[in-house]
């Protein structure tokens, strides 16, 4: 959708947040999950993360060898002269959802994607992670 204002002052009913911790959640690294933590201290468990998925995140971290999907993101983005600056993730009934937004030459909002893969992005590009505020709990003792 174009014409979106992506430089909101403050995002209504979200909170900003950083990955905190990603991990598997089955000894076969089949399912992975992801722990986001906002600047207040509160904490959104993600799972349903393909294990994957948190390989990616774990590769980014550690500057290996980036997959070829992320790399066709970004020189799509370089050639569009766009940069993807943020992503929301929210609840769309049983599921994770998120909506990526891209400014540059002209803003769009890519909505209803998978909140998994938006991490992923916002981790291979450093950027905000906005999670619905409904999501986030007090920190959960181990």
């Amino acid at each position: 959708m174009w014409g979106v204002e992506i430089d909101q002052s403050g995002d209504p009913g979200y909170e900003q947040a950083k990955i905190g911790h990603i991990g598997f959640v089955d000894p076969y690294a089949v399912e992975g999950m992801v722990i986001l933590r906002s600047d207040a201290g509160k904490e959104f468990h993600m799972r349903a993360f393909s294990g994957e998925v948190i390989r990616h995140i774990s590769s980014f971290e550690e500057s290996e060898k980036i997959p070829s999907v992320y790399k066709m993101i970004e020189e799509i983005c370089e050639e569009n002269e766009i940069v993807l600056v943020k992503v929301k993730i929210y609840e769309s009934g049983q599921v994770l959802r998120a909506n990526l937004y891209f400014t540059g030459k002209k803003d769009m909002v890519l909505r209803n994607y998978r909140a998994s893969d938006a991490v992923a992005l916002a981790s291979f590009y450093n950027i905000p992670i906005l999670v619905r505020k409904n999501l986030l709990k007090g920190m959960m003792e181990a």
